[in-house]
């Protein structure tokens, strides 16, 4: 394996020796350089050509958001956020302009220091193009207008259809591209279980409300589902579905490599709704979700997996296509007139099944 070489970006001394310290443990990864400003980011990524960046957002000079955004536009190369939690929605924002993924910054030991590591190897690999500049501080462009339209009728009492998304590495970018195409008035609920670092969750529900026609927020015990609405699975805790179309929170296991658990959600919608169920797994590593789109497969419900072409990473949906519990394997932006085909019953137009 030839060594990952990684730029650390941050203006604190004190969190660039953690880091330093910690990406040090791995004798594959070498450190370039380091930046105490957004604009010794940028030229380094430029001189030394790095295959990773950890980058931290409140930096002087130029900040880690507006430095992710020219590194982009030049050179396009991984970027990893590393900020502090009070920063959630900010480092989602950055997810908009080219950062690949973001995280806590961590403490020497415990487990974000072997995540950062995972997260190091895990995304120096991806293969990431440059992008075009943002215009000024002009407002977010108007999302997409979905090929079928769905008339609001006031709040449906009930529901046929619940559709629950399992995803990680590089999820809330495809999550943006899927769920902004569907209207205000699409007639699901949405549940997913997106893997995140504890802190994240609620500035998460807020980049994605800033940018979907349906209101985003976090499960909360006993919740009712409603139908137009997205909810996101909280970090700490397990989200699940009882038969009371209610939501149910179970502590999440020490010993669970990734948090939220995406099975656990995608069992329990099996379990309620069966044929009425519609399964997606998105791009991430790992195997969590394959179990839970096997449960929606055997209940009778319909699943769906984004395709390599269009993923961050090819390893969770993988997965899911290898266990033979997929009937779908689409393109990303295939998803939102294909959700919106099979929920309001138009059917007709499938695509051909996986062999």
């Amino acid at each position: 394996m030839s060594v990952i070489r990684v730029v650390i970006a941050d203006d604190s001394q004190v969190a660039r020796d953690v880091l330093r310290d910690i990406l040090s443990r791995d004798d594959d990864i070498e450190i370039v350089g380091e930046a105490t400003n957004g604009r010794e980011a940028v030229e380094l990524a430029k001189r030394l050509a790095p295959q990773l960046i950890t980058m931290d957002l409140n930096m002087p000079v130029m900040d880690g958001l507006s430095a992710i955004e020219e590194i982009m536009y030049s050179k396009g190369v991984p970027i990893l956020v590393v900020s502090d939690r009070s920063d959630a929605q900010t480092a989602y924002q950055a997810l908009e302009v080219g950062a690949l993924e973001v995280m806590p910054k961590p403490t020497l030991e415990g487990a974000d220091a072997e995540r950062l590591l995972e997260r190091v190897r895990l995304l120096s690999g991806v293969a990431v193009i440059t992008r075009l500049r943002r215009r000024g501080s002009a407002p977010p462009p108007t999302p997409p207008k979905p090929a079928f339209t769905v008339t609001p009728r006031g709040v449906p009492r009930n529901f046929q259809h619940v559709v629950a998304i399992a995803c990680s590495t590089g999820g809330p970018q495809a999550l943006v591209r899927v769920l902004r195409r569907l209207p205000s008035g699409f007639p699901a609920p949405i549940v997913i279980a997106q893997h995140i670092s504890h802190g994240f969750i609620d500035g998460m529900a807020q980049w994605l409300a800033s940018l979907c026609t349906m209101p985003v927020s976090v499960g909360q015990e006993g919740e009712l589902l409603r139908p137009g609405h997205i909810y996101l699975s909280p970090s700490e805790r397990d989200l699940c579905v009882s038969s009371r179309h209610r939501f149910q929170l179970q502590p999440s296991p020490e010993c669970s490599l990734y948090h939220p658990c995406c099975d656990v959600l995608l069992q329990s919608v099996a379990e309620v709704y069966g044929s009425d169920a519609i399964g997606i797994i998105l791009t991430g590593m790992g195997r969590d979700g394959v179990n839970g789109m096997r449960a929606i497969h055997r209940a009778g419900g319909t699943t769906f997996a984004q395709d390599e072409a269009s993923s961050v990473i090819y390893g969770m949906n993988q997965e899911a296509v290898k266990a033979g519990v997929i009937q779908y394997e689409l393109p990303l932006d295939s998803l939102p007139d294909r959700l919106l085909r099979d929920v309001r019953g138009y059917m007709d137009s499938r695509p051909e099944p996986l062999a």
